[in-house]
């Protein structure tokens, strides 16, 4: 895809309030699906733990890593609970015809 966006997964690979493990060459992500249907990307790994957050359990807009219990706010990449305190990076979604796509940059 043109202007560095890159085809993820399709949008019902993702179940509401959930998050998806995505690598792509030596990066990896994590994709989240909302609630209401909306998509948000972040780096893949914790910034204190260095695990997958993938891993992690998803309530609302926070994603919990599944190592420390550390919390971010997915949808701007915000560290929210100790032991995590630096934030996480977050990338550009976009759906078209069903399929997510990020832009890592």
């Amino acid at each position: 895809m043109s202007d560095g966006w890159i085809k993820t997964c399709n949008v019902d690979d993702i179940e509401p309030e959930d998050v998806l493990r995505f690598d792509h060459g030596d990066r990896t992500f994590a994709i989240y699906r909302t609630g209401d249907g909306k998509f948000f990307a972040t780096d893949g790994l914790c910034t204190h733990g260095k695990v997958h957050l993938a891993g992690g359990l998803v309530m609302e807009n926070l994603i919990e890593c599944p190592k420390h219990n550390g919390r971010f706010d997915y949808t701007t990449g915000k560290a929210k609970g100790a032991p995590v305190c630096v934030d996480l990076k977050t990338y550009p979604t976009k759906v078209e015809a069903g399929t997510v796509f990020i832009q890592p940059g």
